[in-house]
């Protein structure tokens, strides 16, 4: 089988170089995605002998990480391994992430981290993704950046994931759940401390990919998601209406509170189940 590692990298230079070496060892090709790095990550990555595109710009993991399914499509490879670039992931461990790949047991592998090896913020972060996510299956660590791909599962993730930001791991299962693909996972060493070069606060990065995943289980099933806490808020709303005129008929005095809870639940209700109708005809469009 002709087998690429793709590596989406941004501002990676000091630790490309050697990921690149260690990868080549064990695929027919390395591809480096740079997403508008300011370092010396191009020159690098091309030192060492991978083949490199450059967005230029930086457009976030997602895209990145969509270039390198376009890549290996394009150039009809059968297997791909995504993996980051900080040196976090051992590439030693890609014959194992392609075993059940080139065995013909699986179309997605996700390479397992164990919680113990993860710092504590990061277990608390991955453990509600993963539920939100709820990829279901023997699969257990939806976050994870190492995974493998055969050629059935990129074809297929190449024409629809949508995504640009940190949640494209998210984007990808669920995909893949979507289109009954086979997936199975490979435990795997994850170095931390040094090697996590990431600028970004893990708090507020954690809260955007909550967001983006929320906003994409929303989109699939918009009137269950967005209208039924809409029909919800409207019932509140008469509930608080009903109250409101039950206190001026008893007393004759107008409450503004209950009357400012009628409006806010109503009309938030009210945007919720138009939403709701508005993207369940949309989603019904696309199909």
């Amino acid at each position: 089988m002709k087998t690429l590692a793709a590596i989406p990298c941004h501002d990676e230079g000091l630790a490309i170089g050697s990921v690149v070496l260690k990868a080549r060892k064990y695929v027919d090709e390395v591809l480096v995605v740079d997403d508008g790095s300011t370092d010396d990550t191009v020159e690098v990555a091309e030192a060492a002998g991978a083949v490199v595109v450059s967005h230029g710009v930086n457009r976030g993991k997602g895209r990145a990480v969509k270039t390198s399914l376009g890549y290996a499509v394009e150039h009809g490879f059968d297997a791909l391994v995504l993996l980051d670039g900080d040196g976090q992931h051992d590439p030693g461990e890609l014959p194992r992430l392609l075993e059940p790949i080139l065995n013909d047991v699986a179309d997605l592998v996700i390479g397992f981290r164990s919680f113990g090896q993860m710092p504590v913020y990061r277990r608390f972060g991955r453990a509600v993704l993963d539920h939100v996510t709820c990829a279901g299956g023997a699969v257990t660590d939806s976050q994870s950046g190492f995974r493998a791909l055969n050629k059935k599962a990129i074809q297929l993730l190449a024409g629809t994931l949508n995504g640009d930001d940190f949640s494209i791991e998210s984007e990808m299962m669920r995909a893949a759940n979507d289109m009954n693909l086979r997936m199975a996972e490979v435990q795997i060493q994850c170095r931390y401390g040094d090697f996590d070069t990431s600028e970004k606060n893990p708090v507020f990065h954690g809260l955007g990919v909550l967001n983006s995943v929320i906003w994409l289980i929303a989109e699939k099933r918009p009137l269950l998601y967005i209208g039924g806490p809409g029909l919800i808020s409207c019932l509140l709303g008469v509930f608080f209406g009903i109250r409101l005129l039950q206190v001026y008929n008893q007393t004759r005095f107008f409450s503004l509170a209950y009357a400012m809870l009628v409006a806010i639940f109503l009309i938030l209700g009210a945007l919720g189940v138009f939403m709701g109708l508005m993207l369940n005809v949309i989603s019904r469009l696309r199909k």
